[in-house]
């Protein structure tokens, strides 16, 4: 039988999936315990914005060995499986563990499994259906992270100097933010208008009750006196009729 080296994100995942798989000596379940590598936080140039802002990743210095660890393990298999999370994390995840693993020669070996579930019927369907890397869904985490880097690290450092410390900006909070600025300042800016909004209640011949609602909102006081006058001393009818049909809902 070959040698297969399964690899998850979370130590406690790698013990439960050993054990679905009945502790099987041709499996081998190691945890990459998260991201192995990432954008370096000394080097300013790790990003290279003219040549499309494309990161240069590093293997982070507490993942040092469990990447050994795992290459380790790697070369004693005849395949490896990369059972991150099924998710933009977990995909980046299995992207820099195989271009990590792949650059010892493992390039033929190395393929992405994914299961939803932790049982032993999702594992076997997902060690029977192995798939490729889904580099649309790594690369949107790709940029959520150079964003998070070149928005929110740099401009939080500044922050904390400029205004306070623990104040943070973000890729997503500070175009809200601006938003949240532009709408506030359009309010600041309105200036209300005063209008009338004048309504008649009228008793019709056969003692009905009926309202009207006049069609001018006056912006003067005196107009307004001027149509209430008019109303008072005029004979009212009904002109003309508009029937229209609403559709409404029942309440949740």
């Amino acid at each position: 039988m070959s040698k297969k080296l399964v690899i998850v994100e979370s130590p406690t995942k790698a013990r439960t999936v050993t054990k679905l798989l009945g502790n099987n000596s041709d499996y081998t379940v190691k945890a990459s315990v998260g991201h192995v590598r990432d954008i370096p936080k000394s080097n300013k140039k790790a990003i290279d914005i003219e040549a499309g802002f494309v990161p240069r990743y590093e293997i982070s210095p507490d993942k040092k060995d469990v990447v050994a660890d795992l290459r380790k393990h790697a070369k004693l298999s005849d395949e490896i499986l990369l059972a991150t999370d099924p998710d933009r994390e977990g995909e980046a995840i299995a992207w820099h563990i195989s271009e990590i693993l792949n650059g010892d020669g493992n390039n033929k070996k190395t393929k992405r499994i994914v299961f939803h579930e932790i049982t032993q019927a999702a594992i076997d369907e997902a060690i029977n259906n192995p798939r490729e890397i889904d580099n649309n869904l790594r690369i949107a985490q790709e940029a959520r992270r150079v964003l998070d880097r070149l928005v929110g690290y740099d401009l939080s450092g500044l922050i904390w100097k400029k205004v306070r410390y623990g104040l943070s900006a973000g890729r997503v909070q500070s175009p809200a933010l601006r938003i949240l600025v532009e709408r506030e300042r359009i309010i600041q800016k309105f200036v209300p208008e005063i209008f009338w909004k004048i309504t008649a209640d009228l008793i019709t011949k056969a003692k009905e009750k009926i309202e009207f609602t006049c069609s001018v909102e006056p912006k003067d006081i005196k107009e307004v006196e001027n149509i209430i006058e008019l109303g008072k001393k005029g004979e009212w009818q009904v002109a003309d009729i508009k029937e229209t049909e609403t559709k409404r809902g029942p309440r949740a």
